[in-house]
């Protein structure tokens, strides 16, 4: 692998780059007056999506009356999952609390959204509350079904060999538990991805090489054998990225497995199975990372707001423009983050890009204008590839690559510089994403 020097003048370029785009997006919103308004805005979900957009409604409207929905208490930066499942973070990293991030003159109902009325204009609570509005903006995230998976459920996480690092920050935890052990001690490590659409599909790679590099760094290497199963028949949706990854499994001896599902466990017997072309295939393991199955919020499922047909409808992702998050039967009504059933976006990244633009179509909504704004599918996965080096994969609907700091970092090398952005200056971003200041 080469060595790419990273010196002081690029760290000084991207600082610059960092601190010029900070201060352009703070002047911006600054600069531009409120919009006074009586509109009724509801924002079902308060992760990502839903903070960031109650922050930014906020700061661009005067009058509104926005609530957001959501009966979660704590907030988790699920970007950092993988790091605490390798025991680079402390589990308290990734929690803070959501009403530390809703901005002021924004109510917070801590309820779950039971129901989506996208006809009657209104979202019912748990308790029965009903919120009617003039625009809503669902931001419901997704969910994650290890029952889809026989014989696992999440109370199996840290027991018999079994890690998953996608159930919060507890089982990330327990995860580095057995991962560490499976490190030090060697045997089989299996390695899945689900055959849905899923949050950061980065991370079962991600996993996969931080594993392998603990067992390099802690003497189990030699008795590790390291099996990554693709559920399909590529390692990565960009195709430049899936040959760069296939290349680095084989130079790491990581094998490799395509068109394998996981559909059932055996716990106890430590017997994983997967649906193949020919029928079906068993596995034993010594450490197994099973990530779950994901489909939409139950609410989003259950209501009129899913695709109808085609590759989103089977799991309920929503049925929105691509390019402004505008539900396509519903006009009114916006999908970001994780809910929206878009072909590229499933990352805390996508947020970032994804809801100036749904808000800056709602806002020309309120005032009697339209709105260019488009997502192009910008996604980023900061894909470690071992302690210490990552790849900073930034990508577009097309699959281009886009990156951000062209000459400083490129995109398909592994550099310690990628590392020190995911595992030190990301989480500084996030939290002034969520502000409504990135």
């Amino acid at each position: 692998m080469r060595h790419i020097d990273f010196n002081r003048r690029d760290w000084l370029k991207l600082l610059t780059a960092g601190a010029a785009a900070a201060a352009t997006a703070t002047q911006s919103a600054q600069a531009a007056p409120q919009v006074k308004t009586e509109a009724r805005i509801v924002i079902a979900g308060a992760g990502a999506a839903g903070l960031t957009a109650a922050s930014r409604l906020a700061q661009q409207l005067s009058g509104a009356r926005i609530i957001l929905v959501d009966a979660r208490k704590q907030h988790y930066y699920q970007p950092g999952f993988t790091l605490v499942g390798a025991g680079i973070k402390p589990a308290d990293y990734v929690v803070s609390q959501t009403s530390s991030y809703v901005p002021q003159g924004v109510e917070l109902v801590e309820e779950r959204v039971a129901e989506i009325d996208p006809e009657g204009k209104k979202v019912v609570t748990e308790s029965g509350m009903v919120l009617p509005y003039d625009f809503l903006i669902v931001a419901t995230g997704l969910q994650l079904e290890y029952g889809l998976i026989e014989g696992m459920e999440p109370g199996l996480i840290g027991q018999h060999g079994i890690g998953s690092i996608y159930n919060g920050p507890e089982a990330a935890s327990a995860t580095w538990g057995l991962m560490q052990q499976f490190a030090s001690q060697g045997g089989r490590g299996v390695f899945t991805r689900p055959n849905t659409e899923m949050k950061c599909a980065g991370a079962p790679l991600k996993y996969t090489f931080l594993s392998e590099d603990r067992a390099t760094r802690q003497g189990g290497r030699s008795k590790a054998e390291f099996v990554y199963f693709s559920n399909n028949a590529a390692l990565f949706s960009v195709p430049i990225v899936s040959e760069k990854v296939r290349m680095l499994f084989q130079e790491r001896g990581i094998q490799t497995q395509y068109n394998r599902v996981l559909t059932a466990i055996d716990p106890g017997k430590r017997i994983a199975t997967f649906k193949t072309p020919e029928g079906t295939e068993e596995q034993n393991w010594d450490f197994i990372h099973v990530i779950p199955p994901m489909r939409a919020a139950e609410a989003v499922r259950n209501s009129p707001l899913p695709w109808q047909t085609g590759n989103w409808a089977a799991e309920g992702w929503m049925e929105v423009d691509k390019g402004t998050l505008r539900h396509v039967r519903y006009p009114n009504v916006f999908g970001v983050g994780d809910i929206a059933g878009v072909p590229k976006g499933k990352t805390a990244a996508s947020v970032k890009w994804q809801v100036p633009v749904a808000v800056d179509h709602l806002v020309a909504d309120i005032q009697g204008k339209q709105s260019d704004a488009l997502y192009t599918g910008y996604t980023s996965c900061p894909l470690i590839t071992r302690l210490g080096q990552a790849m900073l994969v930034e990508f577009d609907y097309q699959n281009n690559l886009t990156p951000s700091f062209p000459g400083v970092i490129a995109p398909l090398e592994e550099l310690w510089i990628s590392w020190v952005m995911k595992t030190m200056a990301l989480k500084p971003t996030y939290i002034s994403m969520l502000r409504g200041r990135a």
